[in-house]
């Protein structure tokens, strides 16, 4: 028998939908055994390194987040490699994927791909995958970058807020999605809808409901209906990202009953915020799409009840904080992005279990779901078979949001000197615990590609 890397004693662990004691065996960074029967703590094989948790924490699988802005190369300012990854590490996340923009270049060919992944050399606290990205240039050639191992591809139906990664028309979105679906790929769509926006009078000054009246609901709604006609017209797997607007899911749900391929993602933001309470001049809340009021919010928590809603990820999205125009409170100038990567596991719990729900739901909307969607079978679960990425959460302890104390480059955040519970004590990657005073020790992670070389591929010299 080989012998085990780590053994894992814990009291509570959440191990198929369920908290349970479990006995959690890792060999070559990779778990073995999950013990749950009556006694498994006490069955722990003799001379391995074995860590007992205390009673007061709970192991999860590490988060899967599939919506970060790393912003590398090129305005890594902004952001960068090695600090979104290391406050990916504090917030339980060890596995994420980058968006093909805030990076200049943008990642629409292989030679963006490949300029953005020597920008990571020794810079991944936790490993990192990419998204592809859809622009009118790039069409007709989106499997080159398929063919890469990118996870996707990223497309927005208005201005991105970048001009180098511009939109597509209806007529250019489905020629992507049969595109992409003729090679079995993935679209996933910043859904707003252009010609909506366009007739809405542009925010300008300080009041939040000058900008959030320029983001009508019905923008997102016509958006979605119009993705989902795409799906039926040319069997393109699809993806709604970071939905806002709770009048959608209407649409999702009859799409998801008629059997289309089409999934859903939130965010964090949009089920602990809310318009409301959003002041004057408090440009650190702009997003788009917008947080919504108080009543959309509640909504997007029975869809994420009744499993419309499929997963919740960051939509990390930082600046250099003079974007922000905290100097006039525009929110017409101001740029619009939330950072959160460090924060989602504490804000989820702490609103899940406000409304009677549990770690368990937790990892199923942030570790497990994510996963499978994204196709990777080894993350987001405690089990045999899946890679031991851990997470020891204390979930009765809390905090503070300092924003000084954040991991991520620029101390701007929509939560700041807000309490939350849940505090990640221990990280561990590939059965490694997670020490970011050492060497980065992720590596870049692609698509697996049914062919004899491993989906991990090595990072350029």
């Amino acid at each position: 028998m080989t012998h085990p890397d780590l053994v894992i004693r814990a009291h509570r662990a959440i191990v198929d939908g369920a908290e349970r004691e479990a006995l959690v065996v890792v060999v070559d960074g990779t778990i073995t055994t999950v013990d749950v029967a009556p006694g498994a703590l006490d069955r722990a094989p003799t001379g391995a390194p074995t860590v007992t948790l205390a009673r007061d924490v709970v192991l999860l699988p590490g988060l899967v987040d599939t919506h970060v802005h790393v912003n590398e190369p090129g305005r890594t300012d902004w952001e960068g490699f090695a600090s979104a990854t290391r406050a990916a590490a504090r917030g339980g996340v060890t596995t994420l994927i980058d968006m093909p923009l805030n990076s200049s270049p943008v990642t629409t060919g292989p030679a963006a791909l490949d300029a953005k992944l020597a920008s990571t050399v020794g810079k991944l606290h936790v490993d990192t995958g990419f998204w592809g990205g859809v622009v009118p240039e790039n069409l007709g050639r989106l499997g080159e970058l398929w063919g890469r191992g990118v996870f996707g591809f990223k497309c927005f139906l208005l201005h991105s807020g970048i001009d180098e990664f511009p939109p597509l028309d209806p007529a250019q979105m489905l020629a992507a999605m049969a595109e992409i679906a003729d090679f079995g790929g993935l679209l996933i769509v910043h859904a707003e809808d252009a010609e909506t926006i366009d007739a809405q009078t542009p925010p300008d000054g300080p009041l939040y409901a000058g900008f959030l009246d320029s983001r009508p609901v019905s923008a997102e709604v016509r958006a979605v209906a119009q993705v989902i006609d795409g799906v039926r017209r040319t069997g393109c797997r699809a993806h709604i990202l970071h939905l806002s607007a709770a009048d959608a899911l209407p649409l999702i749900r009859d799409a998801k009953a008629e059997g289309l391929p089409i999934t859903v993602e939130t965010c964090p933001h949009y089920l602990s915020l809310f318009a409301e309470e959003i002041q004057p001049g408090a440009t650190h809340y702009k997003c788009c799409p917008p947080i919504r009021d108080a009543g959309n919010r509640e909504a997007l928590w029975e869809g994420l009840r009744d499993g419309t809603i499929d997963l919740v990820v960051s939509d990390h999205s930082p600046c250099v904080p003079e974007l922000k125009r905290f100097d006039t409170g525009d929110f017409g100038e101001a740029w619009g992005g939330i950072a959160s990567v460090q924060l989602g596991l504490p804000i989820m719990w702490s609103e899940a279990r406000r409304r009677g729900m549990g770690l368990p739901d937790v990892v199923r909307w942030m570790a497990s779901g994510p996963a499978a969607f994204a196709g990777l079978p080894d993350r987001g679960a405690i089990r045999p078979g899946a890679r031991a990425d851990l997470v020891v959460l204390a979930p009765d302890d809390a905090f503070v949001v300092l924003p000084e104390r954040l991991e991520h480059k620029n101390p701007v955040t929509a939560y700041a000197e807000r309490a939350l519970a849940g505090v990640v004590r221990e990280v561990y990657l590939a059965g490694h615990r997670v020490d970011l005073d050492r060497p980065a020790a992720g590596h870049p992670v692609f698509r697996p590609i049914p062919s004899p070389a491993s989906s991990r591929m090595e990072t350029p010299a």
